[in-house]
């Protein structure tokens, strides 16, 4: 099968950050599909473009079997809202131009994921003239986010940017989410038929930790990183206005009388803020490390005692699934859920950590000292989350149902 995937943010080889499409797209061509790639060439938290690809527009390169076109995006995406807007839209042209006069021979579906909305413009557009149809995937509901995070408050660009919603899904030949809530949200408030909708989350790579589980020397990890002694969470991922990284660092404050270290991994346009307020409030017990890449994450999270999953407190983000919540249940580490709604669920479900109210630092500190005071408990729910995953969530059964569906979708009348 020929997959053609429209994906600003599928990272190279060498990213730090969600690598979801990476590990789906490189099992699906280990099975002999062919699959190509429309990507930006600016990192979801980058402020400007690699040296190779300055002062270009197209650049194509092979991740092992995946045929990757890398397409302009403006360097103003991390300036502001007005700047994220023009690197979405640079995005949405460059990628049809490269999707209508670049890339060769025909391919059978296209698969569209979004965030952002606008690439289903492009998704769209490629469907009618090369008479393909086209899947779109939702790893956010938006704009409901951008709206209850304050990051869009025009009424005219809402009422647009749902319109074009409604567009988009009416003329997607199925529509793949990534949570119940998804699903739910789509059919009740969105008029989206059930029949519709299909279900392919997040999951657990587990070709990363079960090699690290065999191999991998903790205590010299944690010797190296002046960790011995410490109780480690941490927290990998964005550090943005929706993560409201601020209540770890005043959970923190809380905690300056135990031994836990908060280790934030990641980058984001609050990280600078972060800093500077851990700094004004004399935190020493949070440490801010930049990206590195997935395998080095792991290594990170298995010498840490927990892991922690930080929204904001919106109405919106009860819907979602934390990505790293699948790799601390990869890790057998329990997990400090900072999130209502489905991320709560699961891990409760699982038996695989304990909730946190979100943007409640004394909530926070109280449910940390649980586990201080219990590390039989650690073990346990780091091995149920682990079994639970395992199950439910392993990438490569998930991944091989994904490529079943497009086979089917790509024949349908």
């Amino acid at each position: 099968m020929k997959v053609l995937l429209l994906h600003q943010y599928f990272l190279e080889q060498d990213d730090p950050g969600g690598s979801r499409f990476n590990e789906l797209t490189a099992q699906w061509t280990s099975q002999g599909h062919q699959v190509t790639v429309i990507a930006g060439m600016m990192h979801y938290n980058g402020h400007e473009k690699r040296a190779e690809y300055k002062g270009k527009w197209f650049k194509k390169n092979e991740q092992g079997d995946v045929t990757v076109w890398r397409t302009h995006v403006s360097e103003s995406y991390n300036s502001g809202f007005i700047g994220r807007l023009w690197g979405y839209f640079s995005f949405v042209f460059s990628a049809l131009w490269a999707g209508l006069f670049k890339i060769k021979g025909k391919y059978d579906i296209i698969l569209v994921t979004s965030p952002p909305l606008f690439i289903g413009i492009t998704g769209y557009l490629l469907s009618r003239l090369k008479g393909v149809p086209f899947v779109f995937e939702i790893r956010d509901l938006w704009p409901e986010s951008a709206i209850d995070t304050g990051v869009v408050t025009n009424k005219l660009i809402i009422k647009m940017a749902y319109a074009f919603e409604s567009f988009i899904y009416k003329r997607a030949k199925k529509i793949n989410v990534l949570t119940p809530a998804f699903r739910k949200t789509l059919i009740e408030k969105k008029n989206v038929s059930p029949d519709k909708i299909i279900f392919i989350p997040n999951a657990s790579d587990f070709s990363l930790s079960d090699h690290l589980l065999e191999s991998f020397d903790t205590a010299a990890f944690r010797k190296k990183h002046n960790w011995e002694g410490k109780f480690v969470i941490t927290y990998v991922g964005a550090h943005g206005v929706a993560n409201h990284l601020e209540q770890v660092i005043e959970t923190g404050d809380l905690l300056r009388d135990t031994n836990v270290l908060f280790v934030l991994i990641g980058q984001g346009m609050q990280k600078n803020h972060l800093k500077e307020m851990a700094a004004n409030m004399k935190v020493d017990n949070v440490l801010f490390l930049d990206p590195v890449s997935k395998a080095e994450v792991f290594k990170y999270i298995f010498a840490s005692d927990m892991g922690a999953s930080v929204l904001k407190n919106v109405e919106t983000f009860k819907t979602v699934y934390s990505n790293k919540t699948f790799d601390y249940m990869a890790c057998k580490k329990p997990i400090l859920m900072a999130i209502d709604g489905v991320s709560r669920e699961l891990v409760e479900e699982a038996g695989a950590g304990i909730f946190v109210e979100p943007e409640n630092p004394k909530d926070f500190e109280a449910k940390v000292r649980l586990y201080l005071n219990d590390p039989e408990r650690i073990v346990r729910e780091g091995e149920a989350g682990y079994r639970y995953a395992k199950e439910n969530f392993d990438r490569k059964n998930l991944a091989n149902k994904y490529i079943n569906y497009l086979q089917t979708f790509s024949t349908e009348k």
